[in-house]
């Protein structure tokens, strides 16, 4: 079974010549729309797998469609249209769009620029979760010097030995370091 296909194209005709070149190359199309209202809902709905766009030239609220389904619900989005304006390009890439393929969809171009989509969106997931990774871990260790701030000042201790402490805590009631510098941090706010 081939990846699951939402189509959205404001043309019939071209969305079943779009839906039949995807078939053909082992998709499984399971919706064809007639426009992008709703979208979001729809492909939770339907479990796509990725979603295809072919209009002519998109508008702000296709575009924010785009990005509830591209960026907030994690999935691939490729974009056929006619407008090569680099605004509406850049639009469509800030709105979370894989690709934007100008000059509309060739049957025999699907196919890799699916692959290529698919791939890009991937890597984007990947250094998303990293800086996702990278933020989590700054915010942590500025609660964690906080903490050591708090514990140096109300026990007159170096920074090192207040470190020692905070780990020795969390080892001894098997907690992460970062949850025993809140409970610190927590306590100091309610003894002011």
């Amino acid at each position: 079974m081939g990846l699951r296909v939402i189509v959205v194209d404001d043309e019939r005709d071209r969305a079943e010549m779009v839906r039949d070149a995807l078939k053909a190359q082992g998709f499984t199309v399971v919706a064809v729309f007639g426009s992008g209202a709703g979208l979001p809902a729809r492909v939770a709905e339907l479990a796509a797998d990725i979603i295809i766009v072919d209009i002519d030239s998109p508008d702000r609220d296709t575009l924010e469609d785009m990005r509830r389904v591209g960026i907030d619900q994690g999935r691939p989005v490729v974009m056929f249209a006619q407008d090569g304006k680099p605004e509406t390009i850049r639009a469509a890439v800030d709105a979370g769009v894989s690709a934007y393929v100008v000059d509309g969809l060739k049957p025999d171009r699907v196919r890799p620029v699916i692959d290529v989509a698919i791939a890009r969106f991937a890597q984007f997931q990947s250094l998303r979760g990293e800086l996702d990774k990278a933020r989590t871990t700054l915010a942590e260790r500025k609660q964690v010097e906080k903490a050591k701030g708090i514990l140096m000042k109300r026990r007159k201790i170096d920074e090192d030995e207040a470190y020692r402490l905070m780990r020795r805590m969390a080892m001894d009631q098997k907690q992460r370091l970062i949850d025993v510098a809140n409970k610190i941090i927590e306590a100091a706010e309610l003894l002011g």
